[in-house]
């Protein structure tokens, strides 16, 4: 159960991480087409709204309003999860009011980035979606065969569980079972910490 949990948790979490992407991505976007109309960067930020800056919205629309430390406000809200694209945000925003150069085109290369890294994520798990299923049929084999065993009427329940060479196969079956999940588990995560860290240097690489 325990082990049910924190699945359930993970992909909550990450369920949440992949809406505020597609919050951010929104967000980019309209504030580029709010810069693009000609507003300045201070009116297009307020113009654009606080959708897709989350709960916290309400500190960069201020720094906005009162036209200082957007970029140091756009970084806070970045070490959210799903939100590292406002990281990349503010540099446009700095880079535009010291260079002059366009904040729609610098923020449309980060929502066309993001988009990116977003397709690329998906991809990924579709093909981790083969493993993952392997690792589920493997560890649904050994109660399938008890289960025939009893039908077949060799009672291999009872061989398991009072004799003392089923309870050490028992023992045994259940920690190569364990480590066998454990060893799955581990290369699925390994693969998507492996994508999710070409997501930092391509979202870099937009800003420039």
């Amino acid at each position: 159960m325990p082990v049910l949990l924190r699945v359930r948790h993970r992909r909550r979490l990450r369920a949440e991480a992949e809406r505020r992407v597609e919050e951010v991505i929104s967000w980019c976007a309209a504030l580029a087409a709010e810069a693009r109309a000609g507003l300045p960067p201070y009116r297009a930020l307020v113009a654009a709204g606080p959708a897709g800056l989350g709960p916290r919205a309400s500190e960069v629309l201020d720094a906005a309003r009162i036209g200082d430390g957007v970029p140091e406000a756009l970084r806070r809200l970045a070490g959210e999860p799903g939100a590292e694209g406002l990281g990349a945000a503010a540099a446009c925003w700095r880079v535009a009011l010291d260079s002059g150069s366009s904040l729609a085109d610098g923020l449309d290369r980060v929502a066309d980035t993001l988009r990116a890294e977003r397709d690329r994520r998906a991809d990924l798990r579709a093909e981790l979606a083969g493993p993952r299923t392997t690792a589920v049929v493997l560890a649904g084999l050994p109660p399938v065969g008890l289960a025939l065993g009893s039908l077949m009427g060799a009672a291999p329940v009872d061989v398991l569980l009072h004799t003392a060479v089923g309870r050490i196969c028992l023992a045994a079956g259940c920690l190569l079972e364990g480590l066998g999940l454990a060893w799955a588990a581990a290369i699925v995560r390994s693969a998507e910490r492996g994508g999710a860290a070409g997501a930092g240097p391509a979202l870099r690489g937009g800003v420039r």
